[in-house]
């Protein structure tokens, strides 16, 4: 395994994988900027966050959902909905891979509301798919709106985000991952070879 370091703050993890890396893309700072850019731009928006719910994807959205939702407080002085829903079981690609572990999902009211789907990497945009398909197991929003903090391009399906904290152009033999405090102890977007 490759050791993933953020020498600033002197915290060290394990990554997930057992890839090399290649390059940090974003460290813990400029992760801090791109949700507060993204937050503001969801109120710029919808006009303010009344109506807005925030439903992260398992497993690095959610936590990214969670910090979206205290910005949003904090701009429009109100307590924003916030949410994670688990896609396994709507994944197309179920048959191709091994079984998921599955999270329980939580999923706030999102009946005529405006549901902005929170993940930390799009690719292909099939987990963006699932997630839109899961979300309406518990309802039907207003709108479905789109964030993510990384954009890796190579889009299999005509999806687009609404929302992006930094595109970053890869290979196919790359792999982006998204490092969160909350998980791994340090906030970090890396490109490791596949």
């Amino acid at each position: 395994m490759r050791l993933y370091t953020n020498a600033r703050l002197g915290l060290a993890r394990m990554s997930v994988t057992e890839r090399r890396l290649k390059a940090t893309v974003m460290d813990a700072e400029q992760i801090r900027r791109s949700l507060s850019r993204i937050a503001h731009e969801i109120v710029e928006r919808n006009h303010g966050a009344g109506e807005v719910v925030l439903v992260g994807v398992y497993s690095r959205g959610d936590h990214l959902a969670r910090r979206l939702a205290g910005q949003l407080e904090e701009l429009e002085g109100h307590p924003i909905a916030v949410g994670a829903i688990d896609t396994s079981e709507h994944r197309d690609d179920r048959h191709l891979r091994e079984p998921a572990h599955r999270f329980k999902s939580d999923v706030p009211d999102v009946d005529g509301k405006v549901v902005v789907l929170v993940d930390d990497v799009i690719h292909r945009g099939r987990t963006a798919r699932a997630a839109m398909d899961a979300l309406l197991d518990f309802g039907r929003p207003r709108a479905i709106q789109l964030a993510v903090l990384v954009d890796r391009g190579h889009r299999e399906l005509p999806i687009r985000p609404d929302y992006v904290g930094k595109n970053v152009p890869t290979s196919d033999s790359e792999r982006i991952e998204v490092l969160v405090a909350e998980e791994d102890g340090l906030d970090q977007a890396v490109i490791v070879a596949g």
